[in-house]
């Protein structure tokens, strides 16, 4: 099992956002969180990243998590190839990985083709189309080609054309690992998702 989940509980204040949560999720499925704002979603996949603590329960994920949150936090200011280079070059220290086996540089050229940014890398992220920086995102998301990726409304304010291309490139990556994506749109997980919860 790639993740697996055992009476978890989340209350944040007075408030019990998560209520004895059981499942278990299998490698390489792509599942959809269902529900609508406010049901625990994104809560859920913050618990799972390691950004917040459940309040109590058991949890069981993957060491190596690639995660794309709601708010897309990119650095407006910088070009899509060096942005993507410094995160690579943080996530090769972190992992105590030594520059010779594969360098940051081949590995951001490797995601920038595979997400379709070929053609943006050399301008600014400010520049972009929200599509665009969805990519960015994921290509982030993607730096050191994680078990498990977490997209939390990965397709939020994409128009038509973008929305079938960022659909594409998830079904894509969920060749090679377990993806879970949020949304409120069943529509979503009918064209991307092999099981929704």
């Amino acid at each position: 099992m790639a993740i697996k989940i055992s009476h978890l509980n989340k209350h944040i204040g007075k408030q019990h956002v998560l209520k004895d949560i059981c499942l278990s999720i299998g490698d390489g499925e792509i599942v959809g969180l269902l529900g609508p704002n406010g049901a625990g979603k994104s809560t859920l996949m913050k618990i799972l990243v390691g950004v917040w603590d459940a309040s109590n329960g058991e949890v069981q994920v993957p060491k190596s998590i690639g995660y794309l949150p709601e708010q897309n936090p990119l650095y407006e200011d910088m070009y899509v190839r060096e942005y993507l280079q410094f995160f690579a070059e943080l996530r090769m220290k972190a992992r105590g990985e030594r520059r010779e086996a594969k360098g940051e540089k081949e590995i951001v050229e490797e995601l920038i083709e595979r997400v379709g940014l070929t053609a943006e890398a050399h301008k600014r992220i400010g520049q972009l189309s929200k599509g665009y920086r969805q990519r960015v995102g994921l290509a982030q998301a993607m730096i050191g080609n994680p078990e498990l990726l977490i997209l939390d409304e990965p397709t939020t304010g994409l128009d038509p054309n973008q929305l079938k291309d960022i659909r594409a490139l998830i079904r894509k990556m969920g060749e090679q690992r377990t993806v879970i994506l949020s949304t409120h749109i069943l529509q979503e997980v009918k064209q991307m998702c092999s099981r929704v919860i």
